[in-house]
């Protein structure tokens, strides 16, 4: 393992604001940097004031910022460009810095189509969300061929726009049943979604495939009633690893090893 230099004038900052911040992606970008010894340190933030703080990334030359729920579609408008990954489906958790010159993209559609490549895009899913990564998840099943989707979501417009963007269903509640079950909705949450299943207690028994975007905690409720009823399960902390190696390489230009990625997860989930 190369040794990381000592924080000081030349070390490069990179950061990520949510409503809510974890300590998965700093534990697992910091851990990244010292097995491969890069002079970079990453810090998590909130924020209530998003146009100040996308300014201060580009006053102050930070290299780059991971961007969560709720700021995905928000913060369009306050960078300059778009990478492809972004502007497909106008949603943005990545910003990086380029000399003052922000480019947003989207890591977390990659992940999701690693995540689902071996499932049967035969088979029916239902989706509940509507937001920024909403978009990512459904963009990523309907480029891995699954044509047979219905999207959750009480905010009729959003939901129903989300629905014909790709060709999918809505409904503005969950019922009946689907192999597969999505929740891409804070239900579930660390905080006041706490102890909220994402989906009625009967669909998540008929179910043969749970997926939960949530990150914390890594069980949802959602997760551990799936679970019991016999059903695989896709968890956030699956997702935010592999969109965050993503994050990593964008930042910093170097790809590292399986192992070493092994053991920045391993250390961030610890």
């Amino acid at each position: 393992m190369t040794q990381k230099p000592p924080i000081g004038r030349d070390t490069r900052l990179c950061m990520s604001l949510s409503a809510r911040p974890g300590n998965y992606g700093s534990r697992f970008h910091n851990r990244l940097y010292e097995l491969t010894g890069l002079d970079y340190v990453y810090k998590s933030f909130s924020t209530t004031d998003l146009p100040a703080a996308i300014g201060g990334i580009r006053a102050l030359g930070v290299r780059g910022c991971a961007i969560s729920m709720p700021f995905k579609e928000a913060v369009i408008s306050l960078i300059d460009d778009l990478a492809p990954s972004a502007a497909a489906i106008d949603s943005v958790n990545t910003i990086v810095n380029d000399n003052g010159r922000l480019t947003g993209h989207n890591t977390d559609y990659g992940a999701v189509r690693t995540l689902i490549a071996d499932i049967d895009p035969a088979t029916p899913f239902v989706l509940r969300g509507s937001g920024g990564m909403a978009k990512a998840v459904a963009a990523a099943f309907r480029d891995a061929g699954f044509a047979h989707g219905t999207i959750v979501a009480r905010n009729e417009e959003a939901g129903r726009g989300l629905a014909a963007l790709y060709g999918f269903a809505w409904r503005g509640e969950a019922e009946g049943a689907a192999p597969i079950l999505v929740n891409v909705t804070p239900l579930g949450m660390t905080g006041a979604d706490a102890e909220r299943l994402a989906f009625p207690a009967a669909m998540i028994e008929r179910a043969a495939i749970a997926f939960d975007v949530v990150q914390y905690p890594p069980e949802t409720p959602f997760l551990r009633a799936a679970r019991a009823a016999g059903a695989r399960v896709i968890t956030g902390t699956e997702v935010a690893t592999l969109q965050a190696l993503e994050q990593f390489v964008l930042y910093t230009g170097v790809r590292p090893t399986d192992a070493q990625v092994d053991e920045a997860a391993a250390f961030a989930r610890g």
